[in-house]
């Protein structure tokens, strides 16, 4: 069994579980004059956020893991932490924080399924990667 990768593996699932909850929550939270970006913004982000959750938990299942799905092992195997900021401001920069979470977790499992050759994991993981890498762009740019 691939340990090392399974436990990456379950903590990215549930990292980018809790990213994807906050994202659809500020998307339904968020005021101020740029409300009609950001609700649009945080969208986009929830969105291709929530259709990786499904495939993270199918590779662990193609590694013979169970794949956490309870919200009390979520909160258990996540490394980032929640956000509850009031300003539209301060959701992009929660969300630019547990996007950062989710890129380091998911380069070790990038490392984590190299090691063992476990490259289809691989090649999904690494365009997760890139997307993120995308989000963590223009979360950045608006913050300036």
């Amino acid at each position: 069994m691939n340990t090392k990768l399974i436990e990456a593996l379950r903590r990215c699932l549930a990292d980018v579980f809790n990213e994807y909850t906050h994202a659809h929550g500020f998307h339904w939270n968020v005021v101020g004059k740029d409300f009609p970006q950001l609700h649009e913004f945080f969208q986009e982000i929830y969105e291709d956020v929530y259709s990786s959750i499904d495939p993270i938990a199918e590779i662990l299942r193609k590694l013979d893991a169970p794949a956490p799905f309870r919200l009390s092992e979520f909160v258990s195997l996540r490394g980032t932490t929640e956000k509850n900021p009031s300003d539209a401001l301060g959701m992009v920069r929660a969300l630019y924080e547990l996007n950062h979470g989710v890129i380091l977790n998911l380069m070790q499992a990038f490392k984590e399924g190299n090691a063992v050759n476990q490259q289809g994991a691989c090649n999904f993981i690494a365009e997760r990667i890139d997307m993120h890498q995308k989000w963590a762009w223009q979360l950045k740019s608006t913050l300036v």
